[in-house]
């Protein structure tokens, strides 16, 4: 049994945003912005076509995106899908989260792809303004993440929730050849705090060299020297794409 002592350090040592909150919510309503605009441009068979994610075509993974919306763009469905989550996972013996994202793809598969993006258009500044309000007593309490240990609730609402479409973004692009929009104020910028993030959980020197418009030089110390494409950087440390030595590292998207 766990001391109130050893208590007390997991949650001082939980993971934390490291973004200051009026960044994190810029880039977070700018992500959302991103996202509707690339859904508005697929065409019908683009909305078809298989994604990185093996279950999901560019459907379901839309659909799932919309779900991570209506879950913080009021509380009732906040606590309605958690819910239904846990009561998946317990029947399935799966993972809440495969159970949450399977249950959101679901909830929208009655959805055209017009009804898609005009919901996520008229809730997500409704996620938006929950996410910003949500109280430091609230941000500041600790969720035991399934893999990857003890999370703050500001980390889930400051950071994840904008990386999760982020990362689908560039999944949807993949899959459908449509560019990734790039800006040095919001793409860079969440590239910028995932490679931060990574380079503290592996703790290891490094040199860091992503080309293009939203990358960027890295380093400390005199470690090993990765040279690739940021978005395909986060692919790698996301879990999508193969990856060895400190590219193993993950970090949750």
């Amino acid at each position: 049994m766990s001391t109130t002592s050893e208590t007390l350090t997991a949650r001082k040592n939980a993971r934390r945003p490291q973004l200051d909150r009026d960044s994190a919510m810029r880039l977070a309503a700018t992500e959302y912005a991103r996202v509707a605009d690339l859904l508005g441009r697929l065409t019908p068979e683009q909305w078809a076509a298989r994604t990185d994610c093996p279950a999901w075509d560019v459907r379901a993974m839309a659909g799932h995106m919309l779900g991570m919306v209506q879950m913080v763009a009021t509380v009732p469905e906040l606590m309605r899908q958690q819910l239904a989550a846990g009561r998946r996972a317990k029947r399935t013996g799966g993972l809440q989260i495969d159970a949450l994202t399977a249950w959101q793809v679901e909830k929208n598969l009655t959805l055209t792809p017009d009804e898609l993006v005009s919901e996520f258009r008229r809730l997500s500044p409704r996620a938006m303004r929950n996410r910003r309000r949500s109280p430091a007593v609230l941000r500041n309490r600790t969720m035991q993440e399934e893999t990857d240990g003890l999370w703050t609730f500001g980390y889930l609402f400051d950071v994840i929730l904008t990386r999760d479409p982020f990362m689908h973004r560039i999944d949807i692009s993949r899959a459908t050849g449509l560019s990734m929009a790039v800006s040095a104020e919001h793409e860079v910028a969440i590239v910028d705090d995932v490679v931060k993030e990574w380079a503290q959980r592996h703790g290891e020197p490094y040199s860091l060299e992503l080309s293009g418009p939203a990358g960027g030089h890295w380093q400390a110390g005199d470690g090993d020297r990765i040279a690739m494409d940021p978005f395909e950087f986060c692919r790698a440390i996301s879990g999508r794409a193969p990856a060895a030595g400190l590219l193993a590292t993950q970090v949750p998207f």
